[in-house]
């Protein structure tokens, strides 16, 4: 049986040939546009990157994230995770191995990361950081 760190590994090794991979996530970090354990993120090659853009980038610890760019300052690319309050990931913008450019949730609906829509709520969640805690309270209690 494959290791999680062979898998990624692989994942990485075909974006990086240009060869588009669905991928699962897991964990809350990206709540509440990408729900790990039930949602994958269609990965591709990081052409041009820009602040907004969903990434899957190795940071410190050699750990991989699938999180939001929050700043880009030349080669420093600064991650946060929808779903984190306050914590924040640091690497350069050589350890971006792919960009998430769609979203595929239960049934297999596929939910562009790039549309206006996408691109205006997470903006939208990024300006109530200071709210996020309840919002992500209430968030988890709603069935859906």
């Amino acid at each position: 049986m494959a290791s999680d760190e062979s898998i990624m590994q692989e994942a990485i090794r075909l974006v990086g040939e240009g060869i588009s991979v669905t991928f699962p996530v897991n964990g809350r970090s990206m709540l509440p546009f990408i729900v790990g354990g039930e949602d994958s993120v269609v990965l591709e090659k990081p052409e041009t990157l820009k602040v907004g853009d969903v990434v899957l980038a190795q940071v410190e610890g050699g750990r991989y994230v699938v999180h939001r760019i929050v700043c880009l300052d030349g080669d420093a690319v600064t991650l946060m995770g929808d779903g984190n309050l306050a914590g924040r990931e640091h690497c350069l913008l050589a350890d971006v191995r792919a960009r998430a450019t769609h979203v595929v949730g239960k049934g297999g609906k596929r939910r562009s990361l790039d549309s206006l829509g996408s691109r205006l709520a997470a903006k939208i969640w990024y300006a109530v950081l200071p709210f996020r805690r309840w919002l992500l309270a209430i968030y988890r209690r709603i069935p859906i």
